[in-house]
């Protein structure tokens, strides 16, 4: 037998440590794909905030080469022939810009003046027309602070730039060389923008992504260690629970034998002692004695009764389930129907099994001593990774705010019991419409 025990209990252990390197890698496990979708979450704003100040830097540096380019190739040529729409002059301005406009990107030249006309394009069909300005154009003009954007043209004045991708819009300051103010408006084509962007992005996406890798690694170490020392001291809780459940069980053994071998043998005797002294005994005394022998013959009934509830039900070879079910006899006997329900139930190890049995013998002795229900529902299912035995009654109920009514001590010794196991016990009632105990353990 204790070569059977040794045996039994290396399984046991075998078994527990898979379960417990199991749980430490599930934990790992979460831990990984909540670290990668942190990661995710930090370097997706990050690439959009690279992005946008790439393509800030592009339009900055577009913004500078217009600036350049009014300022020392168009300013300086806008002469009186050009304001005046002079052929020669335009030509000279299109040779002037023809390196820009064949190999710099730049796809739309305008230059307008202080009213609105423009006065050069490298569209010739504009050169002249009048457009209303703008309140910033009015601004650029008198402050010189030129601006860039990236956007669709849809303005009246983009007829030509209608239904082009998105361009890259400049407006700068610059003087003629009759002293008067311009403004010099350029389109460039996206191209350079979007190759700023992914050479940036490019360059700097490694280095991101390795140092959120890097603190992701670095914080895997004490969480793995976190979870191990957690997992640890779950198993050692475990472990003392199951001790002190089998020394439960050892002693209430010890207790029923006791009583059944000793004291109920005992009693035996001295109820058949007692049967024949009310034979032999004069007539006056027989009424004493047969209510003495009724009153013990009573006390033996408990006895035994009590034998039968100390004594541990085997329920590795019932099952929760029919246990339950016998426990519900004695309310059958007494009139109130009981209705088991059991859905998706988790194999239970010998410790949960016998918890859950604990909680559901207490709170159906309470039903039937206390209650005065006529129905009773115990559920017992499986969600997920927990298991949940549940136990309703009709009967008369209780203020919980008042404390726990006489009979339900075994109630807070069991939510001891499950919380030192890890589980919770709950036990809600109002006073008219019954109670409901509820015990969740994981499984």
């Amino acid at each position: 037998m204790r070569n059977v025990f040794r045996r039994r209990s290396r399984i046991v252990r075998r078994e527990r440590g898979g379960e417990d390197r199991s749980e430490v890698r599930s934990a790992v496990q979460r831990f990984l794909v909540t670290g990668f979708i942190a990661l995710l979450l930090v370097a997706t704003p990050v690439a959009f905030w690279i992005l946008e100040k790439a393509e800030r830097h592009a339009l900055d540096n577009a913004l500078n080469a217009t600036q350049i380019l009014a300022d020392f190739a168009i300013g300086p040529v806008v002469t009186k022939q050009l304001f005046a729409g002079d052929p020669a002059a335009i030509r000279s301005l299109d040779e002037r810009l023809a390196p820009w406009l064949n190999h710099e990107n730049v796809l739309r030249v305008k230059v307008w003046d202080s009213t609105g006309r423009i006065v050069y394009s490298d569209q010739n069909s504009l050169i002249g027309r009048i457009y209303s300005l703008p309140d910033w154009g009015e601004d650029l003009l008198a402050s010189g602070e030129g601006a860039a954007s990236f956007e669709k043209q849809d303005e009246v004045e983009n007829e030509f730039e209608v239904g082009a991708e998105d361009l890259v819009e400049v407006y700068v300051r610059s003087t003629a060389a009759t002293g008067q103010p311009l403004m010099f408006e350029t389109y460039y084509g996206d191209n350079d923008v979007r190759a700023e962007q992914a050479a940036v992005l490019r360059d700097t996406a490694p280095a991101l992504l390795l140092a959120l890798g890097v603190l992701q690694l670095v914080q895997l170490i004490p969480a793995v260690r976190l979870a191990r020392r957690i997992q640890a001291d779950q198993t050692e809780r475990r472990r003392l629970v199951q001790r002190s459940l089998e020394a439960s069980k050892l002693e209430r053994r010890r207790i029923a034998r006791d009583l059944h071998d000793e004291v109920i043998q005992d009693l035996a005797g001295l109820s058949y002692v007692m049967e024949a002294e009310k034979i032999r005994s004069a007539p006056g005394q027989r009424a004493l004695l047969a209510q003495a022998h009724l009153i013990l013959h009573t006390n033996i009934r408990t006895l035994r009764a009590m034998i039968t509830e100390l004594y541990p039900i085997n329920l590795d070879r019932l099952g929760l389930p029919e246990a339950l079910n016998r426990l519900a006899d004695p309310l059958r006997q007494a009139g109130i129907r009981v209705t088991l329900h059991s859905e998706n139930l988790h194999e239970l190890n010998r410790a949960s099994g016998a918890i859950f049995y604990r909680v559901a013998r207490e709170a159906l002795v309470n039903v039937l001593k206390h209650a005065n229900a006529s129905s009773v529902e115990v559920t017992l299912l499986s969600r997920s990774d927990v298991t949940e035995l549940r136990i309703r009654d009709d009967g008369r109920g209780f203020d919980p705010g008042s404390g726990s009514p006489d009979g339900h001590l075994g109630m807070r010794i069991m939510r001891d019991t499950l919380e030192d196991a890890g589980g919770t016990l709950v036990v809600a009632s109002t006073p008219g419409e019954g109670t409901i105990v509820e015990a969740r353990l994981a499984s």
